[in-house]
């Protein structure tokens, strides 16, 4: 398993641990094995796990609107905005870009998915997302 080599009041001993379970040990000095017991168990860390999170429902992309009525723009992924295109009272097009959202260092155009009037923009320059945040409301 692990060899070592110990100086000891002049004399030299190659020690391999051979197994090693719970307190007991097997080693093995200069050719001779033996079998030790720890006075005390010692602990071993436990590497944590990395569990990922998911999401309770598949979350799918916003269709595009064609009907009257309240849009609400949704953030796709978390991240920061670095520009926003409009402010309340903007009249957009539909695909018109409205924001620019960064995420994992590349720079994501946000669509209106509607044409419409900006009725508020919930986020400003700088602020920092997560997915399905509520950005801007168009009607």
């Amino acid at each position: 398993m692990r060899k070592y080599k110990f100086t000891i009041g002049g004399n030299r001993y190659n020690v391999e641990i051979k197994s090693f379970e719970e307190n007991i040990a097997e080693i093995e000095v200069n050719g001779t094995s033996y079998q030790v017991e720890l006075g005390q168990e010692i602990k071993r860390p436990q590497t944590p796990k990395l569990v990922r999170y998911t999401p309770p429902t598949p979350v799918k992309p916003p269709q595009p609107l064609n009907t009257p009525g309240l849009s609400i723009v949704k953030a796709p992924l978390p991240g920061t905005i670095i520009a926003l295109m409009v402010q309340p009272g903007s009249k957009v097009k539909r695909e018109e870009p409205i924001l620019v959202l960064e995420a994992m260092k590349m720079e994501n155009n946000i669509f209106a998915e509607k044409a419409g009037t900006v009725k508020t923009v919930k986020v400003a320059v700088g602020d920092t997302v997560m997915q399905g945040d509520i950005l801007i409301e168009i009607e």
